[in-house]
């Protein structure tokens, strides 16, 4: 039967949860009994709810800040958290390990056992299946801040229900932003389906009063990801996610570089998203916005590492983002250590605070860019659609299919990966290689336009070569990949 775009009814969802919760043994637990789970989210308080604290941002116009962070044994990771909580975070994360997002339960539980056995971590991550509905509520009522689930599972049905049960009120992903940029060959029609699932657990909770947010991933692979891609894919999911019942959505962006292009690329996610919303009738969902630091190569020194973040973090508050995701000063050396987690905290917290009072103004170029994106989004969006005969979920199967959307660097056998993006002169993020990308003859013709503005301007031919440079040149101290800047 051909998956189509339709909210879950009650009998199919329960029907669905029966088997879910068979798929390891923490999925028997009575806490995850829905009435129990009802009873005990009831009981948190609003300032442990993630939808009432993005609220609260939103109406005050501020940015709040969250970082990511996940180690696997109980103790250690409530102490972590504890330590990001008294670093200035508004928001907590539990980063789920790579075993539990492949569904690979058993090597997940060898890692949290000989993490626990060794007192070292193994895994890069928590392991919520494994640990349970008991334990994530240990993290939850250890903290005082509201608790979120940053994964990267193309099917997250069990670890949204034992952490939902858990008070863990949102849940980061979705099927396109967490199977393209992370799986290789997981079908979109499976996470699709999926996820379904797991927005339709957060709808069923929204019937019975009690709200939780969805958040989407909005930097996909994180490199050179030009804005109109990824707010379409954001808006494809908070539609997913609207038609099953969820009310709080916050869509993302992955700092491009570029300061006006990424403050327009939040402007028109946030506006976008609720008119795509409206026109197909969800209009009582709340959406805010999220705002991820520099998603790319870093630089091996510290102090310019800091720098970065510092950059990122003046782009978010002037771009008015609901929350932001920090980084640290370790991402070129794997891992970060709580202290530097604390340390990009405290520092993008500063900036924050710094800027929360000034506003970027409106400008004929950012009017500009904005109205850029937009036009992208909306042929992108409409060929979903038309593909699909007017139905999402097998718009975005055959758009896939056939290159309409295409995601640069993808890995997911799914995905066309013919598009090629590179910065024009002035470091927005353009499209050197179209493939076979849904975009209009003009849209073409303006990208291609500013591709040889920067080609004429460095003296050399429209090549391969400008995305390469590209992709490196922020590690070694630039945002355009120059000829001359090749070397460190």
């Amino acid at each position: 039967m051909e998956l189509k775009n339709k909210k879950l009814t009650e009998t199919e969802f329960l029907e669905q949860r029966e088997k879910v919760l068979k798929d390891w043994p923490t999925g028997s637990d009575p806490a995850l009994d829905l009435s129990v789970a009802i009873d005990y989210l009831k009981q948190v308080p609003e300032h442990k709810n993630f939808d009432y604290k993005l609220r609260q941002a939103k109406a005050e116009g501020i940015t709040m800040i969250q970082p990511r962070a996940g180690v696997p044994v109980l103790e250690d990771h409530i102490r972590l958290l504890r330590y990001l909580e008294e670093s200035g975070a508004d928001f907590l994360p539990s980063t789920i390990d790579s075993y539990t997002r492949q569904n690979r339960y058993s090597e997940a539980e060898k890692g949290m056992l000989e993490s626990q056995k060794i007192k070292r971590s193994l895994l890069n991550g928590f392991p919520a299946v494994n640990h349970g509905v008991g334990s994530c509520r240990q993290v939850f009522e250890s903290v005082n801040l509201p608790v979120q689930a940053r994964h990267g599972t193309p099917d997250a049905r069990l670890l949204a229900e034992i952490t939902h049960a858990a008070g863990w009120t949102s849940n980061e992903g979705g099927a396109i932003s967490y199977n393209i940029p992370y799986a290789k060959s997981v079908p979109l029609e499976a996470s699709l389906s999926h996820w379904m699932y797991c927005d339709r657990l957060v709808g069923f909770y929204e019937e019975h009063g009690i709200h939780i947010n969805r958040e989407q991933f909005g930097p996909l692979t994180g490199t050179l990801v030009p804005p109109a891609i990824s707010n379409a894919v954001a808006i494809i999911e908070a539609l997913l996610a609207a038609e099953q019942g969820v009310k709080s959505i916050t869509v993302g962006y992955g700092m491009g570089g570029n300061i006006v292009q990424d403050i327009a690329a939040i402007q028109s996610l946030h506006s976008q998203t609720e008119a795509y919303l409206h026109k197909y009738g969800y209009k009582d969902c709340n959406v805010s916005t999220v705002f991820h630091q520099w998603m790319g190569g870093f630089p091996e020194d510290e102090s310019k590492a800091m720098g970065l973040i510092a950059m990122s973090s003046t782009v978010a508050a002037l771009s008015k983002t609901t929350k932001m995701i920090t980084k640290t000063t370790h991402e070129s050396f794997g891992i970060p250590t709580m202290e530097a987690n604390g340390q990009g905290i405290k520092a993008s917290k500063y900036i924050i605070n710094l800027l929360k009072d000034q506003t970027f103004p409106d400008s004929e170029r950012l009017l500009r860019e904005r109205a850029q994106i937009e036009n992208e989004v909306d042929s992108l969006l409409k060929a979903v659609f038309a593909v699909g005969n007017g139905d999402l979920v097998q718009g975005v199967i055959k758009a896939f299919e056939q290159g309409l959307i295409d995601i640069p660097f993808a890995p997911s056998r799914y995905n066309m990966g013919k598009i090629m993006p590179a910065r024009d002169n002035e470091g927005y993020i353009r499209i050197l290689e179209f493939g076979n990308l849904a975009f209009t003859e003009d849209i073409k013709a303006f990208h291609r336009d500013k591709i040889a503005q920067r080609a004429k301007f460095e003296n050399r031919p429209i090549s391969f070569q400008l995305t390469v440079d590209d992709v490196y040149s922020v590690g070694k101290g630039r945002m355009v990949g120059r000829p001359g800047n090749r070397k460190a």
